[in-house]
């Protein structure tokens, strides 16, 4: 499932292909939207945002497309009306004279008035997003203060869009392990130290993963890795998808567990459980 960072990328690429010309046509999957086309046809998109795993395709007549990409949505941007081949159902199309920007396989689609946007049942729930507001360690720091998080089991936690919007299954293991913090473990059980440390890493460690297309492994050593032939799967990440293998740090060999229903890698002796 895609990420905060990768649905900012594709925002990235939607927003460089769609402006500033006009939209020729957009097209819906669903019957209850197909009302909606010819509301965009002249339209242009002022700007793409995201909160979290959801993207809000702005344009300049009043409306706003959301979309939430669920497990399986993927954007392509392509040429003007070429598509690729691939057995996923197109579900949203935006052509100009140049580009089209085409979701495939997401079935969370909706128009709305930009001042419905606030109150969409996502929207309105999701907490802070890294990668679109403006937010400081700080204020993460006070937000795992907060009565709502404070005794929430990390595992689950870093899993809540309400918490921070955008982190997802790898971001997850790779924060508490650079943090040094049990999954087990809550922010009640933590030292101040361990409470900064994490609330820096969900700052540095999403910025990282967008910036360097999903690297979450110190980049230097990333780097040195891909020099010696390793695929980017060996080398992208500190523990995620690593069980079995050696820490990068000490050596002991990454665990996996699960957590929330969901597989979540850690190193036994960099993350021991606080008493």
């Amino acid at each position: 499932m895609p990420e905060g960072p990768e649905i900012r990328r594709a925002a990235d690429q939607i927003e460089k292909a769609l402006l500033p010309l006009p939209v020729g046509e957009v097209s819906f999957a669903f019957d209850h939207l197909k009302d909606y086309e010819p509301l965009f046809e002249g339209a242009c998109v002022k700007k793409v945002e995201t909160k979290g795993k959801a993207m809000l395709i702005r344009f300049n007549n009043g409306y706003t497309i959301y979309s939430h990409n669920q497990l399986y949505g993927k954007w392509v941007v392509r040429n003007a009306y070429t598509y690729p081949k691939t057995n996923r159902i197109l579900r949203l199309a935006i052509h100009n004279e140049k580009k089209s920007a085409l979701l495939y396989s997401a079935s969370d689609i909706e128009v709305l008035r930009d001042s419905e946007v606030p109150a969409h049942p996502f929207i309105c729930k999701a907490g802070p997003d890294v990668l679109n507001d403006d937010i400081t360690p700080e204020d993460l720091f006070n937000r795992l203060m907060d009565k709502r998080f404070f005794r929430r089991r990390w595992s689950a936690l870093l899993l809540d869009q309400g918490f921070v919007a955008g982190i997802g299954n790898y971001l997850r293991s790779e924060i508490l392990y650079v943090s040094e913090i049990h999954p087990d473990m809550r922010p009640v059980d933590c030292t101040e130290e361990q409470l900064r440390a994490a609330a820096e890493a969900i700052i540095r460690i999403t910025v990282q993963s967008y910036r360097h297309k999903g690297i979450t492994n110190d980049l230097e050593l990333a780097e040195k890795l891909k020099k010696q032939g390793e695929k980017r799967s060996q080398y992208r990440h500190w523990v995620f998808n690593r069980e079995g293998r050696p820490c990068r740090r000490d050596g002991t060999e990454i665990v996996k567990i699960i957590a929330s229903s969901r597989r979540l890698y850690y190193c036994p002796e960099c993350q021991k459980r606080g008493e």
